[in-house]
């Protein structure tokens, strides 16, 4: 029980890798405060913890709007007490070059992938200075390690998440805050699925895909959830400001 008593916010939490990771911290403990748009997936997600004898507060939510934010923060608060862990999870995956992104899908991506981590940051580094520390753990990517191509939008977002962890990490390690970051690489979540199902070849398009896998095949949620779940806990306590690549040797 790894994270046993202790609190987590999850964003980005309905599916995929956030789904994985809610479910497996709340197998070793955790009280998960669950972070959606997506009520329906939401619910079936706090329902599948409950089963398990776990607890979930789902709690639905735009992460890119500060009322939101705030919202989840003031409700973990009030209902758990303290939250000690912050999972910035949440992500879009706008594809094409710059040329090819209007402005309204670049500002969409920026306040998702980026703003969000802010405005969280922002809402609970003062309650984790209150109580002595806490840990944050934000979501890049692969290719702010390596670029891929029709990408550019969304590797200059992953980017900035590289670059905000480390910044925190230096920023706030006297007040015994870790901040860290996951760099996945191609991972067969829903997301994945739903843009390869719009290439006009679906299957060239996964097999192209798993072509650029230097292990021939895709990650799992559960595999990044398992590193998460690592870099959340105490085991982690000598580890911050990595930007952890966990992508099948993608980025070598």
């Amino acid at each position: 029980m790894k994270l046993q008593g202790k609190t987590v916010i999850i964003t980005g939490a309905a599916a995929g890798i956030g789904a994985a990771s809610a479910e497996l911290f709340a197998s070793e403990g955790a009280i998960v405060v669950a972070v959606d748009l997506d009520c329906t997936t939401l619910d079936g997600l706090s329902a599948r913890i409950a089963n398990a004898a776990g607890t979930c507060q789902a709690i639905p939510g735009d992460v890119s709007q500060r009322d939101d934010v705030h919202h989840v923060v003031e409700t973990a608060i009030e209902r758990f007490g303290r939250v000690n862990i912050l999972f910035n999870n949440a992500g879009i995956v706008p594809t094409g070059k710059v040329d090819a992104i209007d402005e309204d899908q670049w500002d969409r991506a920026m306040a998702i992938n980026v703003k969000s981590m802010y405005l969280f940051c922002h809402a609970l580094v003062p309650h984790f200075k209150k109580h002595g520390g806490g840990v944050i753990l934000n979501t890049a990517s692969a290719t702010a390690l390596r670029a891929v191509a029709d990408r550019a939008c969304y590797t200059a977002t992953k980017a900035a998440v590289v670059g905000l962890t480390k910044s925190m990490a230096l920023d706030y390690v006297r007040d015994n805050i870790r901040v860290n970051c996951l760099c996945p690489g191609t991972i067969d979540t829903p997301s994945l699925a739903q843009r390869i199902a719009a290439f006009p070849d679906p299957a060239e398009a996964r097999k192209n895909f798993i072509a650029r896998q230097p292990m021939g095949r895709f990650g799992t949620a559960e595999e990044i959830a398992r590193a998460a779940l690592y870099l959340v806990s105490d085991e982690a306590a000598f580890v911050t400001g990595m930007a952890f690549a966990i992508d099948g040797g993608f980025s070598i």
